[in-house]
Parts: structure tokens; sequence; C-alpha cells
């Protein structure tokens, strides 16, 4: 199912944000995502996050209830809300991916 998160694609590379803590020792990350058949949930670094209507963010991880933010990478490389500052870490698979995208603007 197409939507516009996953825009057809079973594994994009995405911007996640923990609104309640860490991913692995960062606030947050850029890395792969897998989405299920539906759309509703993604998939990362073992986590299940499902679509959910709260306000500080779009995700709940299934296990932890933690709320995470998800979103397409921006190519200007300015994931973060401009009032937080966070250190984004790009994961070690896609590195290479990630600055090619930032070098296609």
């Amino acid at each position: 199912m197409k939507t516009q998160l996953n825009r057809g694609e079973r594994r994009r590379l995405m911007y996640i944000e923990n609104k309640d803590g860490d991913i692995d020792g960062a606030r947050a990350r850029i890395g792969w995502v897998t989405f299920s058949k539906t759309g509703k949930s993604i998939f990362y670094r073992g986590r299940e996050l499902l679509k959910a209507n709260v306000s500080r963010g779009n995700f709940l991880d299934v296990a932890t209830r933690e709320e995470f933010w998800v979103s397409g990478v921006k190519k200007r490389g300015s994931n973060v809300h401009w009032a937080d500052s966070i250190a984004v870490k790009v994961d070690d698979d896609a590195v290479e991916n990630y600055r090619e995208l930032k070098e296609t603007k």
C-alpha cells in the first residue's frame, strides 16, 4: 500500500527521533526502516513502531510505548526541528546512501 511516508517502497531511508529517550545511544538517527503491508507499522533496529494519533510523535513503540517522530530524510540535512539541539547519528549501513541523497540537491 502506497502512503506518503513509504512512497510505495518496502524499505526507505528515514529520520527517526525518540521523543522519550534515545535510540541505542542517540536521540535521533537516520537509517533504514521497513514497512508493514498496511503501512501502519514500521520496523527499525528491532523495534516495531505503530502509527499513533498523539501530539508529540507519530509512532509508538509497541513494546515500550515510547513516542517516535519518523519522517523522510531532508536533502538539506536539517531534519531536527529548529528549536531542538540534538545530535543525529547516521547508521553505518546508511551513511553512503545518506551522503548520495544530500549530494542530489
